[in-house]
């Protein structure tokens, strides 16, 4: 009798194992096959990155309007950073760079779950909800070449980092996630208004250490230039491409609805006004739960491909954290809100051409039915901490 129990934790513990190897073994394989066919021959993201990193080994100038709808729109250290992948021939980069995003997504998805401060749910079920809201995103940016995979492993990793206690460490990756991707100094206040100095302080100095990073190559006049020219560029966008099937913003969203125009700007301004209200009435409700981090963070980080004029579809892959949280939680946060949040699911992941057709696709795009989802998933993330779920 006893032999029985005793083996049978042994066969569900290699059972486990085995499942656990065959799904790497697959990610592996699809990896391979991504690369194969759809990204080695594309990347066009990261040539901006190759590129820049070489401009920047040569101490060239990094941000030229000749690049066109390929401007490096970057910090400056982001361009120091990559002079290594800049100093390899294309075709050697691109796979290792490739490499290095699948790595991190696979890491990205069981490590997101461990944000959770009370995690109700397994670990595969919150990777295979997340692949179902979030999978189409996830392989854009492998296609592209992009680095939001990797951004957001770091912003999870400092997630980590602070609700284990360290706030030096966790303070210094919010660091790196800002010069890896600017859209994360959204994140900088929110450090600043939990009021820990040792995170405040290792985040000042991670970002003043980042910005003297170019002065060994450029020098102290052409860094702040860098620094003025990576402003212009960042602040300087075209109309054509809010009305981009791509764009996910709410300016986009507001544009297609009215019409390019003053009336669909000052709209789209107040709405991302009321996103970050709502995101600071979750903050000063954050003595209501007992590890208020990781949600706060979550909503920061997946509103910014919304509130920003050039928010590209393939940018959700920052909405990573939040859709955790809502799944960990769907079945607490009471019915009326269980079906938007599953709704908002669906119109995030879902709106893939297999599934709906060319016509009905771009119909639904129109209509920014993407953002449309966005909202009601912040909102979810809203009512999580309004029911003091999370």
């Amino acid at each position: 009798m006893s032999s029985l129990s005793t083996d049978a934790p042994a066969r569900d513990s290699a059972r486990r194992y085995a499942w656990r190897t065959a799904g790497i073994a697959a990610l592996i394989v699809l990896a391979i096959w991504l690369f194969v066919a759809k990204a080695s021959p594309r990347m066009p993201d990261f040539e901006v990155y190759w590129r820049a990193g070489a401009r920047a080994a040569a101490s060239e100038p990094l941000y030229r309007p000749a690049d066109a709808d390929y401007q490096f729109k970057y910090f400056p250290a982001f361009a120091v950073l990559t002079i290594p992948f800049g100093a390899m021939p294309l075709p050697v980069a691109k796979p290792l760079w490739f490499g290095l995003s699948a790595v991190a997504l696979a890491a990205l998805l069981p490590l997101a779950a461990r944000v959770l401060p009370n995690r109700r749910k397994s670990t595969t079920f919150l990777v295979v909800a997340l692949l179902i809201g979030l999978a189409k995103y996830y392989a854009q940016d492998l296609v592209l070449g992009q680095i939001n995979t990797l951004v957001v492993l770091v912003a999870v990793c400092a997630l980590l980092a602070l609700k284990n206690g360290r706030e030096a460490l966790g303070g210094s990756l919010v660091a790196l996630a800002v010069v890896l991707k600017p859209y994360v100094l959204i994140l900088v206040p929110w450090i600043v208004a939990r009021r820990n100095m040792k995170s405040i302080g290792a985040l000042a100095a991670g970002l003043a250490l980042a910005f003297v990073l170019p002065v060994p190559i450029y020098g102290i006049s052409g860094t702040i230039a860098l620094h003025q020219e990576w402003w212009r560029t960042v602040s300087t966008t075209t109309e054509g491409t809010l009305l981009d099937s791509r764009n996910v913003s709410l300016a986009a969203m507001w544009a297609k609805w009215l019409g390019i125009g003053p009336t669909a700007a000052a709209v789209a301004a107040v709405s991302s006004a009321m996103l970050l209200m709502a995101s600071a009435v979750v903050f000063l409700r954050r003595t209501t739960v007992p590890h208020p981090d990781g949600l706060e963070a979550a909503m920061l980080i997946a509103l910014t491909p919304i509130v920003s004029p050039q928010g590209w579809d393939y940018v959700l892959v920052l909405a990573t954290i939040a859709m955790a949280f809502v799944v960990n939680d769907i079945d607490r946060i009471g019915r009326w809100w269980r079906v938007i949040a599953l709704a908002a699911i669906a119109a995030i992941g879902l709106t893939l051409y297999d599934l709906v057709g060319r016509r009905m696709l771009y119909a639904l795009l129109e209509l920014s039915v993407i953002t449309i989802g966005m909202i009601a998933l912040l909102a979810s993330l809203v009512a999580l901490r309004m029911r003091r779920l999370a």
